[in-house]
């Protein structure tokens, strides 16, 4: 596949573990049902520490993901009532698939 390999990483607030997951949850299915340039989320929890999430997303390019899909109003809304349940704004890097892997 090419394009661009989005690693998110998050950390909730202590005692807002529940509230993280089923918020970042309902974020990954309304891209995922309105957002045709996604090509697939898969959201982590971290074994040893359940207060870190990251999200494996799949985009067309880093533009796309930047531009375009940061823009959506259900995006916006995340953004805004984040710091509720998250300890701060997300870790994001951007990686692409070497060789037949």
């Amino acid at each position: 596949m090419g394009g661009a390999v989005v690693l998110v990483s998050y950390r909730s607030l202590p005692g807002h573990v529940d509230t993280a997951k089923r918020e970042i949850g309902g974020l990954i299915a309304t891209v995922q049902a309105v957002e045709p340039d996604c090509g697939g989320i898969t959201m982590l929890q971290e074994a040893s520490d359940p207060t870190r999430f990251t999200l494996i997303e799949h985009w067309p390019s880093q533009e796309i993901f930047l531009g375009p899909h940061m823009q959506q109003p259900h995006i916006q809304t995340f953004i805004k009532s984040a710091g509720a349940f998250l300890a701060g704004p997300p870790d994001i890097s951007f990686w692409h698939l070497v060789g037949g892997a």
